[in-house]
């Protein structure tokens, strides 16, 4: 990704495994709790197969390109494109394009973020974290964190 595309202030920035995210909007902000968060995620990057027992989940893709499994749909994405992950349904993605990805997630409801918070650490400069593969130790507690935040991990990342 070009450096340009890194947040150049505001949003609290924190690095979540290997990606950058920007809350743009907490859902300690309104009544309905709606969350705005801006990721920038490097090639291969896939999270595990997991599940939202509360919450939606909407992919809006601002660059790169994206493979998501939702359900029993597999869907390739672009610049431009919005998906949803609906609550209750298993779904992962994959960035695909060799430059990266870059997108924001929208969910209503504090699950998601309250587990990005928990799971994540505040990141020092606005690019992406060293690039390292979760430990054993690391997939466990992640695994825990989103357990306590309604989302179920149930399978791997996509390959």
């Amino acid at each position: 990704m070009n450096m340009d595309t890194y947040p150049q202030s505001n949003g609290e920035l924190r690095w979540f495994g290997n990606t950058l995210v920007a809350i743009r909007l907490s859902s300690m902000a309104s009544d309905d709790k709606i969350s705005v968060i801006e990721h920038w995620m490097p090639c291969g990057e896939t999270p595990p197969l997991h599940v939202h027992h509360r919450e939606d989940e909407v992919f809006h893709l601002l660059e790169g390109e994206m493979r998501f499994q939702i359900g029993d749909r597999n869907v390739h994405a672009g610049a431009g494109q919005t998906l949803v992950a609906p609550k209750g349904i298993p779904h992962s993605f994959r960035v695909e394009s060799a430059a990266g990805a870059h997108c924001l997630t929208i969910t209503r409801g504090d699950d998601f973020e309250t587990m990005l918070r928990q799971a994540s650490r505040i990141a020092d400069k606005a690019e992406l974290p060293a690039a390292t593969a979760p430990s054993p130790e690391m997939i466990d507690a992640l695994t825990r964190c989103c357990a306590e935040n309604n989302i179920a991990i149930v399978g791997p990342p996509l390959a």
